[in-house]
């Protein structure tokens, strides 16, 4: 690790603990020729994951679309931030695990609505209306129908 202030390659590790829930090492680093103290965080490096979309384009998995797209769902229902921060974590990791570098839009379409079904069913029909494109109102009713069932 190059030392921030003089350059230099040479250093130990005073200090090490886990960070980010985990997900990171924090490293507290002393630099052998200069003597200062410097933080560094080691985290795991994902494999980049591909989406591949419904009109046969491919395009980066981006988490910021996954939560937008249940934010909007979620629009004025009481589901905190923090829930959806959740609900990505849970469908990252599924897409992560049984994914080889690239899912179909669908497969986290249905993780999506998977999870919004259990947390709640207006937000869950809501998404369902937009990712399934009802056309009109009998497609929404159905929904609602094959909701009241279960």
């Amino acid at each position: 690790m190059k030392c921030p202030y003089c350059g230099c390659q040479s250093d130990k590790v005073v200090d090490s603990r886990t960070a980010a829930d985990g997900e990171a090492v924090r490293r507290r680093r002393e630099c052998t020729a200069c003597g200062k103290r410097f933080t560094t965080y080691e985290y795991i490096e994902r494999v980049s994951l591909q989406v591949a979309k419904n009109d046969g384009t491919r395009e980066d998995y981006n988490r910021g679309k996954l939560i937008q797209g249940m934010v909007l769902a979620c629009k004025k229902r009481p589901i905190s931030r923090e829930s959806l921060e959740n609900i990505a974590d849970d469908i990252e990791s599924k897409l992560f695990e049984v994914s080889k570098g690239e899912v179909s839009s669908r497969q986290i379409g249905e993780l999506v609505m998977e999870k919004l079904k259990g947390l709640d069913e207006i937000a869950y029909v809501r998404f369902a209306s937009v990712y399934r494109k009802f056309k009109d109102k009998s497609e929404f009713l159905k929904e609602l129908n094959d909701l009241l069932r279960e």
